[in-house]
C-alpha cells in the first residue's frame, strides 16, 4: 500500500514539476521509494528527468551495470510536455545483495548527440540495510543443560551391502551343491499335492455314485480318472478306449472295471461290484503316480 502511494504522489509530482524546469538544461532526479531494505528485498528506484522537447534523451535499460543491484524489471510513465519541456519518468524494480550497511546508488539519463552522448547523474539515493538477524553478543552465555539427548545411530549400508554379498555367494554355492536334489524333491512334492486334490474330488464323485448311480456320476467319475492320469503321464488317457488303455498299461483286467462304470452309463444299469471297481481304478492310478515319483528320483 505504501509503494502505490508513494507512486501516486510521483505522478501527481510530476505534473506539478514541469512549470518549474528550468529553460535550456536537462535535469535529473533519482530516489528509492523506500528508506530501507532486507537483503534482497524487491526495491523501487525512481528515475525521472525534464528537458527541452527537442532534445534526445534516453533512459537506461536492462544492459546497464546496476553494481551490487540486482535489475528484475522497469516500469515506465508516460512523457508529459508541456511550454517546450518534456517530462519523463520510470521506476526500476531491483534487489540489493550488498551486505554494507547503507547503499548509495545513482543512475543517469543520456542526451543523444550525433557521435556520442552525455551522461546527466542526479544525487546519490541512499538505502539502508535492514538487518533480520540481531547481532552477536560479544560474550556468549551457555545454558547448562544435562539432560540425555538420545542420537540416532547412522546405518552401516557398508555392512549391510557385504552381508547381502555374502548370503548371495551362500545361495549360489548351495544351489550348486544341492540345487539337483532340492529340485527333485520340489518336483515330487507337485505331484503328491496334484494326487491329494485329485483323492478329494474322487472321493466326493465315487461316494455320489455308490449312493445314487446315474448316468451324470458315472461320466464324472471316468472323466476325473482319465484327466488326472493324461496330467500324471502326458498321454491322451481322455482320447483312449478301455481296450487302448489295458493295452498301454499291460492290465487286461481293467476292461472289466471300465465295463462296470460304463453299463452306468449306455446301459442305465448297475452293477453290484461298482465300488470294487473303483476301488481298482484308484489302485491304478496311485501305482502310476509312485512310478512317476520313483522316475523323479532315479533317472531324472
Amino acid at each position: 500500500m505504501d509503494r502505490i502511494v508513494k507512486l501516486g504522489c510521483l505522478v501527481i509530482f510530476l505534473i506539478s514539476s514541469i512549470p518549474f524546469a528550468q529553460g535550456q538544461d536537462v535535469v535529473v532526479e533519482g530516489y528509492f521509494l523506500q528508506d530501507s531494505a532486507k537483503l534482497g528485498e524487491r526495491v523501487g528506484y525512481v528515475l525521472k528527468s525534464s528537458y527541452p522537447s527537442d532534445v534526445p534523451v534516453i533512459f537506461p535499460d536492462s544492459t546497464y551495470n546496476f553494481g551490487n543491484f540486482e535489475y528484475l524489471n522497469k516500469q515506465v510513465f508516460s512523457s508529459l510536455s508541456e511550454d517546450s519541456l518534456t517530462l519523463d519518468s520510470a521506476v526500476y524494480w531491483i534487489s540489493n545483495f550488498s551486505l554494507d550497511s547503507v547503499q548509495a546508488f545513482r543512475m543517469p539519463v543520456f542526451e543523444v548527440l550525433n557521435y556520442d552522448s552525455i551522461s546527466h547523474f542526479p544525487q546519490p539515493a541512499m538505502l539502508g540495510l535492514t538487518l533480520t538477524i540481531d547481532e552477536i553478543p560479544e560474550e556468549l552465555a551457555f545454558e547448562e543443560n544435562n539432560s540425555y539427548l538420545n542420537i540416532p545411530v547412522a546405518f552401516n549400508y557398508p555392512y549391510l551391502i557385504i552381508g547381502i554379498s555374502v548370503l548371495v555367494i551362500l545361495i549360489v554355492l548351495a544351489f550348486l551343491v544341492f540345487g539337483k536334489g532340492l529340485f527333485k524333491r520340489w518336483k515330487a512334492y507337485r505331484e503328491r499335492k496334484k494326487w491329494r486334490t485329485f483323492i478329494s474330488n474322487w472321493e466326493g464323485s465315487m461316494n455320489s455314485l455308490v449312493k445314487n448311480p446315474g448316468i451324470q456320476e458315472a461320466d464324472e467319475l471316468l472323466g476325473l480318472w482319465k484327466n488326472y492320469l493324461e496330467n500324471l503321464t502326458g498321454l491322451p488317457y481322455k482320447e483312449w478306449t478301455a481296450t487302448e488303455i489295458s493295452v498301454h498299461l499291460n492290465k487286461p483286467e481293467i476292461i472289466k472295471d471300465f465295463r462296470k462304470v460304463e453299463l452306468i452309463i449306455y446301459a442305465n444299469r448297475v452293477d453290484d461290484n461298482i465300488q470294487e471297481a473303483c476301488d481298482n481304478l484308484l489302485n491304478i492310478s496311485e501305482g502310476l503316480l509312485e512310478e512317476k515319483i520313483d522316475k523323479i528320483y532315479n533317472h531324472d
